[in-house]
C-alpha cells in the first residue's frame, strides 16, 4: 500500500514540547490508524486547518521534500540535538504503508550519519531492517490492550497487537533498545482487561511509558477513575522495579486524592 497524496513543507526538524522528547520529525500528514480515543494529533490538525475531516486524516500524505529539508537543517542544528523522535503527530511505520516505511528508514539513516541517535514509536510493525541501523537508536510500540475487538474499535487501521509485540521482540533479541508506550490507557468501562497481562507480554523491553486516557468523557463516568489510575501507576512501578525496567509516568496521570 502507498500514500495517494503528497505535500511539501518549508521546514521539518523542530524542538518538541513533549515531556520526554527533544527534537522530532513528522514527515507524513495524517495517519491511517484512525485512532478514536480521540487522537490528539488529529484534534490539533483540525484546529489549525491542516485537515478538515476524519476521512482526510486517515488518508495520509507523504512529505516529498523530507530528505531535502533534513540535508539543509541537520548541519545547522546537529550541535543542539540530543535525539530525534519519529514521530509525535503521525506514525513512521504506518501499518502496511511501504512508502512511509522506506522514507522513515532513509530519515533514520541520514540523522544517524550525524551521530545523532533516534527513537521511533509505532502502532504498526517495526521493520526488521532496523537491526542494520545505529545501535544507539531505540524503538517502541504503543500497546494499551491485548483485546483485538477493542483494537478494531479504537485503533481500526493499526497493526494487530501480536504483530506489534513480535516486531519489538525481534529488535530486542537482536540487541536493540526497545520501549513500550502504554498510553492512553483506558478505564475498565472501555474494555475489561488486566494491566498485568499487558506488562507480562512486554517484560523483555527496556522501558515502559505509562499514561492515562484524556479528552474522553467516558473516563470520568468510571467511578473513582482517579484512584484507578493511581493504582495502575503503582502496578507499573512495582512491575518495572521487579524486572529492572526503566519507567516514565506521564504528567497528569497521578492524582493527589485527599482523604
Amino acid at each position: 500500500m502507498k500514500c495517494k497524496g503528497s505535500i511539501t513543507r518549508k521546514s521539518l526538524l523542530y524542538k518538541t514540547g513533549v515531556e520526554y522528547g527533544d527534537y522530532t520529525v513528522n514527515h507524513v500528514q495524517g495517519c491511517s490508524h484512525g485512532c478514536l480515543y480521540p487522537c490528539y494529533a488529529m484534534m490539533m490538525a483540525k484546529r489549525f486547518g491542516t485537515v478538515k475531516t476524519y476521512e482526510e486524516w486517515i488518508n495520509p500524505k507523504i512529505l516529498d521534500n523530507a530528505i531535502e529539508l533534513l540535508e539543509k537543517e541537520l548541519p545547522k542544528l546537529k550541535d543542539k540535538i540530543k535525539s530525534v523522535q519519529l514521530c509525535f503527530t503521525t506514525d513512521p511505520f504506518m501499518y502496511q504503508y511501504e512508502d512511509i516505511k522506506e522514507l522513515s528508514i532513509k530519515i533514520l539513516k541520514l540523522i544517524n550519519s550525524y551521530n545523532i541517535p533516534c527513537t521511533a514509536l509505532t502502532k504498526g510493525v517495526l521493520p526488521k531492517e532496523l537491526v542494520n541501523l545505529s545501535k544507539n537508536n531505540s524503538y517502541g510500540i504503543t500497546l494499551i490492550s491485548l483485546n483485538e475487538a477493542f483494537r478494531e474499535a479504537m485503533e481500526p487501521g493499526s497493526a494487530p497487537y501480536k504483530e506489534r509485540i513480535a516486531s519489538l521482540k525481534y529488535l530486542h533479541d537482536n540487541g536493540l533498545k526497545t520501549w513500550v508506550s502504554i498510553e492512553p490507557f483506558p478505564t475498565p468501562n472501555f474494555v475489561d482487561q488486566n494491566l498485568e497481562d499487558i506488562l507480562n507480554a512486554v517484560a523483555f523491553t527496556d522501558k515502559i511509558i505509562f499514561g492515562r486516557l484524556h479528552y474522553n468523557k467516558k473516563v470520568s463516568e468510571y467511578k473513582n477513575y482517579k484512584q484507578y489510575y493511581n493504582d495502575m501507576v503503582n502496578k507499573v512501578i512495582e512491575f518495572s522495579n521487579k524486572n529492572n525496567i526503566e519507567y516514565h509516568i506521564k504528567n497528569k496521570t497521578i492524582t493527589c486524592i485527599s482523604s
